[in-house]
């Protein structure tokens, strides 16, 4: 049952964290969602859009995060970790992920409007609107590679964090052995 609670929490903070960040890009840049993405609603709402692709693109990285927490947090025969001892270090990892997408995008944004950087040339916008585009194309791209880092190295630490359990019930029973 704590698998499969680490798993859908995962989950379900991907799509939140994913509705939230792409309800502040799809009012930076709408054609980031309208010309750059497929049509998968019949609406131009940044709103529903929104919505749309913040639970499409990213209900899977939760899921992929949350399989690989719940492999480290509970396979083998190391002492167990509950699913609520994970919900600090992944907000944690939703906090980098939204300041990485923050940093990302400005960068993107002021890049494109200084010239340095633009879209590909098969991309049919008003040039007036590449550095909104690019700074979504920043903050996205940022927030996808945080998560999958992030991820892996909280894999890491939540695997490690079980091997110093293990390493102090052995030196508890030790000690109790001794006594």
């Amino acid at each position: 049952m704590e698998t499969l609670k680490i798993i859908l929490f995962s989950i379900a903070a991907g799509i939140i964290y994913g509705v939230i960040h792409d309800q502040i890009t799809a009012r930076v840049c709408i054609e980031y969602f309208t010309v750059f993405h497929p049509k998968v609603i019949e609406s131009n709402s940044p709103t529903l859009l929104a919505f749309a692709w913040g639970v499409i693109a990213t209900w899977w990285a939760g899921a992929f995060l949350g399989t690989l927490l719940a492999i480290a947090a509970r396979a083998g025969s190391r002492p167990t970790l509950k699913a609520s001892v994970l919900i600090p270090p992944i907000t944690t990892l939703l906090g980098v992920m939204a300041l990485s997408a923050l940093l990302a995008g400005c960068s993107g944004y002021l890049l494109s409007r200084g010239g340095v950087i633009s879209p590909s040339g098969w991309l049919l916008l008003p040039a007036a609107r590449y550095p909104f585009f690019m700074a979504d194309l920043w903050a996205h791209s940022a927030s996808y590679g945080s998560s999958f880092l992030g991820g892996i190295a909280l894999s890491i630490l939540t695997y490690r964090r079980r091997s110093h359990l293990a390493e102090k019930n052995s030196q508890c029973h030790r000690m109790r052995t001794l006594a």
